[in-house]
Parts: C-alpha cells; sequence; structure tokens
C-alpha cells in the first residue's frame, strides 16, 4: 500500500519529496474531476493559492488534470483559505481548492480540498479520490471534445472582503483604532488592509511583501515576536498575526502579551451570550483547550465540548450540534455564523468590534482566564507506533490517574510527522512536568525495543 496522502488537514509535505510532486498533483486533479462529473456533468473548480513559490507549479499540475477530466476551472489566484472555501459556494462551484501549506515552511505545499457548500471534504470523500490516485490504471480522462476549460469567477478576493466588513454589522466601525497587521508574508496580504481601512482603523502592516520562501519565516501567528515590538513602539491598540493561508490568528494585546486561540475564543464566546447569540450556549473546541478556558466557560453558563485535534473535527461537531463558535487554541477561530473554517480576518473584525463596543482595551478583552500551567513535548520516533506498546498504555493511565480532577494528560500522533506529541495540565506546573517526563521515558523506551 502506497503511503497515505491525506492527513487531518489535506494533502501536505514537502514539495518535490515522497509524493509531494506536480506528477502527483496532476493526478489528483484527474481523480477529482472524475468523482466530481458522478455527481455534477460539466463542474466547475475554484482554486486559489498562498505565496509559496510552488504554489504556480502545483497549481497548473492540478489544473492539467482537471481539464483532463472533463472539468472546467476558475483561478482567484492568491488569497486566504477562508476566502477561498466562500467563494466556492458564491461562484456555485463544484468543488474549490487552495494549494497551501498553512503554517509550514515555504519549501512544504499540498492542497485543501472544500466541497459545494464551502466545506472540507469529508474522510469518506477523502478516501474515494486517493484511491483512485493510488490505482495507476484507473482511467479518469475524457475525449478531446470534452476538456475542461479556464472560464471566469464572478467572485474574487475583492468579493470576499467586503464580505468580511458586513461580518462587522451595518453601523460597524474601528475608527480610533491603531492595529498592527503580520500577514506572515502570507494569503493575508490580499484582503486584510483594505478589510481594517474599510472599518475605518488606522492600519500598519507587517511581513507584507512575500517573495515565494518568506512566508511564515521569523512572522507571523507562529513567531508574535516583532508584532509585539511594533504593537509597543507605535504606542498600538493591538496587533493581529495570521498564519501563512490566514485561517490562523493571534493577538497581541497594547502591552505585547499574546493572545492565543483560547482567550480569543473565549472572548467572542462571552460576548456573543451576553447578547443571545451563542447556539446552543455551547463553544466546541478540542483536546488540547486549556481547563482555564473550560472553568471561564462554565461560569458565564457556556458548555465546552471537546474534539479530536483538527479544525475539521471542530466543524463537524459545530455543524452537528447546530453550535456557532468553535476553534483551537493554536488560533484556528471558527465563527460558523459567518464561515466554514478558521478565518482570521472574520476573528480579528470579532474581537475589535468587542473592543469599541465595550471601550476596553484589549488586555481587558483577552483575559478571560488565568490559564492552567500546560507543558507540551514532541517525542519523535524509529518504531512503527510505540503508543502501541502495553507499557506505554499502562503509564499513561498511571500518570492520569495520579493527576485525577487536578490536571490532565492528552498523548497523540501528528498527523503529518512521525512525532508524538505528549501534553499534561495541572494546577501545579511540578505535576505537569512530572507527567509529561514519565510518559516521555515510557515512549522513547518502547521506541528502542
Amino acid at each position: 500500500m502506497a503511503e497515505k496522502l491525506f492527513g487531518t488537514d489535506g494533502i501536505r509535505g514537502t514539495v518535490n519529496m515522497g509524493a509531494i510532486r506536480p506528477d502527483m498533483f496532476l493526478r489528483f486533479g484527474e481523480a477529482l474531476g472524475y468523482t466530481l462529473r458522478k455527481a455534477v456533468h460539466r463542474p466547475v473548480v475554484v482554486i486559489g493559492r498562498d505565496t509559496r513559490a510552488s504554489g504556480l507549479i502545483l497549481q497548473s499540475a492540478i489544473v492539467s488534470g482537471l481539464l483532463n477530466a472533463g472539468a472546467d476551472v476558475a483561478l482567484v489566484d492568491v488569497l486566504p483559505t477562508p476566502a477561498l472555501g466562500w467563494l466556492t459556494v458564491q461562484n456555485g462551484a463544484a468543488a474549490g481548492l487552495m494549494i497551501t501549506a498553512s503554517h509550514n515552511p515555504f519549501h512544504d505545499n499540498g492542497v485543501k480540498v472544500f466541497g459545494p457548500d464551502g466545506y472540507k471534504l469529508s474522510g469518506a470523500q477523502q478516501d474515494e479520490i486517493e484511491a483512485i490516485i493510488q490505482d495507476p490504471g484507473f482511467d479518469c480522462t475524457v475525449p478531446a471534445e470534452r476538456f475542461g476549460r479556464i472560464v471566469d469567477a464572478e467572485f474574487d478576493v475583492s468579493s470576499y472582503a467586503d464580505f468580511a466588513v458586513r461580518t462587522a454589522g451595518p453601523d460597524a466601525s474601528l475608527s480610533g483604532l491603531k492595529v498592527v497587521i503580520d500577514a506572515a508574508n502570507g494569503a493575508g496580504v490580499s484582503a486584510a488592509e483594505p478589510v481594517f481601512r474599510s472599518l475605518g482603523a488606522e492600519v500598519i502592516m507587517l511581513a507584507d511583501t512575500p517573495d515565494g520562501v518568506n512566508i511564515n519565516t521569523k512572522c507571523g501567528a507562529l513567531h508574535p515576536e516583532r508584532l509585539s515590538e511594533v504593537v509597543r513602539t507605535h504606542s498600538a491598540d493591538v496587533g493581529i498575526a495570521f498564519d501563512g493561508d490566514a485561517d490562523r490568528i493571534i493577538v497581541v494585546d497594547e502591552n505585547g502579551e499574546v493572545a492565543d486561540g483560547d482567550q480569543i475564543m473565549g472572548a467572542i464566546a462571552i460576548d456573543a451570550k451576553a447578547q443571545g447569540r451563542l447556539a446552543g450556549d455551547t463553544v466546541v473546541a478540542t483536546i488540547m483547550s486549556n481547563l482555564g478556558l473550560e472553568g471561564a466557560l462554565s461560569r458565564e453558563g457556556i458548555k465546552l465540548e471537546r474534539t479530536k485535534v483538527g479544525d475539521r473535527y471542530v466543524v463537524e461537531r459545530l455543524r452537528e450540534g447546530g453550535f456557532s463558535i468553535g476553534g483551537e487554541q493554536s488560533g484556528h477561530v471558527v465563527l460558523a455564523d459567518h464561515v466554514t473554517t478558521g478565518d482570521a480576518i472574520i476573528a480579528a473584525i470579532a474581537v475589535l468590534s468587542i473592543m469599541v463596543r465595550e471601550g476596553k482595551k484589549a488586555s481587558k478583552v483577552l483575559s478571560v482566564f488565568e490559564p492552567v500551567p500546560q507543558l507540551l513535548e514532541n517525542v519523535r520516533y524509529q518504531s512503527d507506533d510505540p503508543l502501541s506498546a502495553e507499557s506505554v498504555k499502562a503509564r499513561i493511565e498511571s500518570v492520569s490517574e495520579t493527576l485525577g480532577d487536578s490536571g490532565r494528560v492528552v498523548v497523540r500522533k501528528s498527523g503529518t510527522e512521525p512525532l508524538i506529541r505528549v501534553m499534561a495540565e495541572a494546577y501545579e506546573r511540578g505535576n505537569a512536568e512530572r507527567a509529561v517526563g514519565e510518559i516521555i521515558a515510557e515512549i522513547l523506551k518502547a521506541d528502542a525495543q
């Protein structure tokens, strides 16, 4: 069996290594086109990308495959991932493709796949496409007279920017706010500045000159150090950092302090609850979200539901439960009343709107809870699956029992690398450190056997 292509968020890896090569993406385009033609005679696929140098290479390969399989293609160039999901629906497309490796370094790339409803494909749909890719004898092509064509998109990134502004409400204004935006030299450069200027904010842009290789490099949501410095230097009210495809947000307050996705989700949810707009009085987060968030929400009469790691699982639960707010500690914030995936720009608008409406500084709005000490470490492994070892299972169970109600542990494999992520939370930091240390030692012992 060939190496599995689809991970927790589409296909992703280092370009020109393993399966992440143009010929595989041509085959991906053929497989997608074939599956879409089973439901739509002449499917249209909207394709966007972030700023990586490899984006045009992968785009060309995917387009060739789609055209060869009888699908039409609308190219919308550089734009945020959530914009691509929204534009898929607005253009009435059969699917949308975002060529991106999100927060990964420039030498990685891949594709996220959206269905006609703007939501990412289910696991079953991905499996169907993957099975065709892995079968070289499966013919997806059409006769020459039925080849697909490049068509114009009726809606583009400027349409999305107008939509993002409208999410603030008809009379909303961010006038008086000085905002620093770190676009990570990525897809957010295409929409962020016009959105916030349209709302009346004074905007200072950082990392907004992409050159194909500087995406996410010492900037953006994973590296907010410069953003914090610029916020303090310019006496700005707030700083906003995106990742490479702008579906992830980190906020820096006026003091340069960083607020993660948990604080952002908490602030937006508590505000929505106060206004009677929080569907089901529930927030959906992952197993990685801090215990402090759970406690803060509970005190406001809000339930926290947890899913597996991955914004795809958060969105699935939001849809199942009819809930409106969810996300991840890492900064994916999903406001389901507006969008179908994490959206850094629209989440930022929500936070800034609270600041203006309540007349509060960012530090006040984003101090929703005192985080419970949390320690996360990665362990690289060589064997097939050290987590299947009985000794490791027993150690995780004993550590969890020792922590009891005063903490918790989460141990999981990475979806993209041979890493095991070990997280422990405890009201006493020393207990978290001991928990992580004991589990890692047992994993390493099992991996060496």
